[in-house]
C-alpha cells in the first residue's frame, strides 16, 4: 500500500440507519443534557467526521504501520503525520463532541460519539488510541477528582493540550492487578512519591502533546494487600504549577517501547516512575484505597472503546473486501465452469464470496447495532437521573450487562472477520499492497487489552448475571421475550424469529447450570465454560438486534418505491437478519449442549502429559 493512499471505507447509510431509525436518536436528542442536538446536526456529524477519516487519519495508516514508533534519547516519536493530525482533529472539535460542556465540550449523546469513535478508529486505530486514552483519563479525573483537578488537568487533556494514560500494568503481575508493588509514599506538602515499573502503557510517550497525565495505580505505605490497597495518582510526564504552567520532568523514564504485531503507530511503553526517587504525583480525589473503583470507570469505557474498534476495522476490511470482489475478475460464471470459452467474471458471482461477504455483512450490522444500543441505554440513564431512578437504573443495569459482551465479542470476532476478509482477496489478501492484512494484525490484540477476553467472560457469568439479584440479566432476556412473543409470526422473519426464542431459552437453562455449578463442587466448570456462556449470550443479542433492525426495514421497505434509492439498503437489512437467524443463532442451542456435558478433560490431563519435552 503506498504512503499516502486513504483505505478506509465506511457505509453511512448504515451509520445513520442504526442511530436515527433502529434507535430514534430523536428519542434522545433535545431530552436532559443532550439540548440543543438533533438529526440533521448528528448527520453533519457523521459527515464530516467521515471527511477527516479520508482525508486525514486514513492516509496515515498504511505508512504509520511501515514507520511505527522510534525511541529517540528516551523520548518517543511517532510516525511522521501523526502530530499534524492530531491538530487537525482537535481543531474539527470532533474529540470534544461528546465532553462535558462544563469542560469545554458540546455535551453530544453517546450513541452519536460511538459511532465517531468507530469512523476515527477505523481509519487509523493506532493514532485514535492517543486521543482516546486521553479522553478516558481525563473522565476519571472529572469524575473522581477534585474541582480543581478538573480543571487544571482534565480541561486540557479533552481539548488536545496534554495527553493522558492509564498505568496498571506491572511486569510480575499481568492482569493480576492486585499483585502490584508501584508504592507510594506521603510527603509533608500533600504529594507522594511514587515508584515502580509499568507495562503495556498504550500511548505511553509520544510527542504529539506539551504534557502527558498517567493515572498510576500505586500502594501508599501501610496499605491492605490486594486490590483493596490500590490508589490512583495523577503523575504527570512535567510537572505542573497550580496555573498549568510546566515545570521539569517528573522522573518517569521510558525504558524501552514494544516491538508488536500490529498497531505498530501506537507507542506501547515500558515506563520506570520513580528511578531518581523523584517522582510526584497527586491522589486521584481525596480518598486513599479507592484506586480500583476509579480506575473501573475508565476500564470499562476502555472495554466498551475496544469493542468499537473491533467494530471499526472489521467493518472497513468488509468493505475493502466488497470492494475487491466487484472489481477482480477470476473464472467463469459457477453455472458454466466447464466451460472455458465464457468470459471471466467478478468473483463477486461466485458462491462462497457471496457467504463470506454476507457473513461481514450480517455480523459487522449486528455488532454495530449492539454497540449503539448499549451507549443508548447510556444516554437514557443519564437522562433519568435524578428525574425517574427506575427508569434511569434499568437503562444503567443494561449497560453494565452488555459491556464485557461488546468488548469480548466484537474483538474475538474482528480477527475471525479481518481472517475472512483477506480470504475473499485470495492470495493479494495476503500481501501488503492491500489493507486487510494490516487489519487482521491490527485486531488480534483487541482480545487481549483492557482486560482479556476469559476475564470478560468471567466478569459476565461471575458478577453481571447475579447483578442485583440476577434482575438486571432477567429484564434483557424479559426484552428479547417480547420481541419473540411479538413477532413469532412475521411473514419474513416467523422462523427466524422462533430460532431467537430457542437460544434464548437455551442462555436461560445454561445460565441455571452455571449457578448450580458455583454452589457445588463442579465449581472448576465455571471458569472451563465462561467463554462458551459468553458467545452463546453473545450470539443470542446479536441475533435479537439483527432481527429488530430486519422488522424495522421492512416496515421502512413498504413505504419506499421500487425505484427508491433506499430499497436496496433495506433489501440488505432483510438478508443480514435472515443470514444470522438461519445459521448462527442455531449454534447456540448446540453450545448450551456442550456446556452441559460437563467435560473437565481439560482440568484431568497431568502437566506431563501434555507434551513430552
Amino acid at each position: 500500500m503506498s504512503t499516502g493512499i486513504n483505505r478506509y471505507k465506511a457505509d453511512l447509510r448504515e451509520l445513520q440507519f442504526v442511530l436515527l431509525e433502529q434507535y430514534a436518536f430523536k428519542d434522545i436528542a433535545g431530552k436532559g443534557p443532550y439540548e440543543g442536538w438533533d438529526e440533521d446536526t448528528a448527520k453533519s456529524i457523521l459527515q464530516e467526521t467521515y471527511r477527516i477519516a479520508r482525508e486525514v487519519l486514513g492516509p496515515l495508516n498504511g505508512s504509520g504501520d511501515r514507520e511505527g514508533c522510534k525511541l529517540v534519547d528516551g523520548s518517543v516519536l511517532t510516525p511522521k503525520g501523526f502530530k499534524e493530525a492530531w491538530k487537525q482533529l482537535y481543531e474539527t472539535g470532533l474529540k470534544q463532541i461528546a465532553v462535558p460542556k462544563e469542560h469545554g465540550g458540546q455535551g453530544a449523546p453517546y450513541a452519536l460519539y460511538a459511532l465517531v469513535e468507530e469512523i476515527t478508529s477505523g481509519a487509523n486505530t493506532a493514532f485514535n488510541m492517543y486521543p482516546g486514552l486521553a479522553w478516558g483519563a481525563a473522565e476519571v479525573i472529572s469524575e473522581c477528582g477534585t474541582e480543581a483537578q478538573g480543571k487544571l488537568y482534565a480541561d486540557r487533556m479533552f481539548n488536545g493540550t496534554w495527553g493522558g494514560t492509564m498505568c496498571l500494568t506491572e511486569p510480575h503481575a499481568g492482569s493480576d492487578v492486585g499483585s502490584a508493588s508501584s508504592k507510594a509514599v506521603k510527603q509533608a506538602d500533600g504529594r507522594y512519591k511514587i515508584q515502580g515499573t509499568k507495562i503495556f502503557i498504550s500511548g505511553g510517550d509520544h510527542d504529539l502533546t506539551e504534557n502527558i497525565v498517567h493515572l498510576v495505580l500505586a500502594r501508599i505505605e501501610g496499605a491492605p494487600a490486594g486490590t483493596k490497597g490500590l490508589s490512583l495518582f495523577i503523575v504527570p510526564k512535567f510537572r505542573v504549577s497550580p496555573d498549568g504552567a510546566l515545570g521539569a520532568l517528573n522522573d518517569v523514564q521510558v525504558a524501552s517501547i514494544e516491538h508488536k504485531l500490529g498497531i505498530n503507530g501506537s507507542a506501547t511503553c515500558v515506563l520506570n516512575f520513580g528511578e531518581n526517587g523523584e517522582c510526584f504525583g497527586e491522589l486521584v480525589g481525596t480518598v486513599e484505597n479507592q484506586g480500583m473503583p476509579q480506575m473501573f470507570r475508565m476500564m470499562n469505557g476502555a472495554r466498551i472503546a475496544v469493542g468499537i474498534q473491533g467494530l471499526a476495522v472489521a467493518s472497513s476490511a468488509y468493505l475493502n473486501a466488497l470492494e475487491y470482489a466487484k472489481d477482480r475478475k477470476q473464472g467463469a460464471n459457477f453455472k458454466f465452469w466447464k466451460d472455458p470459452a465464457k468470459p471471466r467474471v467478478p468473483i463477486i458471482e461466485h458462491p462462497d464470496v457471496r457467504r463470506m461477504l454476507l457473513e461481514l455483512k450480517a455480523h459487522t450490522e449486528g455488532i454495530r447495532a449492539l454497540v449503539v444500543k448499549l451507549a443508548a441505554h447510556r444516554d437514557m440513564a443519564i437522562i433519568y437521573q435524578g428525574k425517574d431512578d427506575e427508569k434511569a437504573t434499568y437503562h444503567q443495569s443494561q449497560v453494565d450487562l452488555l459491556t464485557p459482551i461488546v468488548k469480548a465479542y466484537a474483538s474475538d470476532e474482528a480477527y475471525r472477520l479481518c481472517g475472512i476478509a483477506v480470504q475473499v482477496y485470495g492470495g493479494a489478501g495476503f500481501l501488503k499492497d492491500w489493507p486487510v492484512e494490516q487489519y487482521l494484525r491490527d485486531s488480534k490484540i483487541f482480545s487481549i487489552y483492557e482486560g482479556t477476553n476469559h476475564i470478560q467472560a468471567m466478569d459476565l457469568v461471575g458478577r453481571k448475571l447475579g447483578q442485583n439479584g440476577g434482575a438486571n440479566f432477567q429484564t434483557f432476556m424479559s426484552d428479547i421475550a417480547a420481541f419473540v412473543e411479538k413477532n413469532k409470526g412475521h411473514p419474513i422473519f416467523g422462523k427466524e424469529v422462533e430460532a431467537l426464542g430457542s437460544a434464548s431459552e437455551a442462555v436461560v437453562s445454561t445460565a441455571m447450570g452455571f449457578m448450580g455449578w458455583s454452589q457445588s463442587d463442579k465449581v472448576t466448570l465455571v471458569p472451563l465454560s465462561a467463554n462458551r456462556f459468553l458467545e452463546m449470550m453473545s450470539k443470542t443479542v446479536v441475533g435479537f438486534v439483527l432481527l429488530d433492525a430486519g422488522v424495522k426495514a421492512e416496515q421502512a421497505l413498504a413505504k419506499v418505491g421500487q425505484s427508491h434509492p433506499d430499497r436496496a439498503f433495506y433489501e440488505g437489512k432483510r438478508y443480514s437478519a435472515l443470514y444470522y437467524g438461519r445459521n448462527v443463532l442455531p449454534q447456540v442451542k448446540q453450545l448450551a449442549e456442550l456446556v452441559m456435558l460437563e467435560d473437565s478433560s481439560p482440568m484431568e490431563i497431568s502437566d506431563a502429559a501434555f507434551a513430552s519435552f
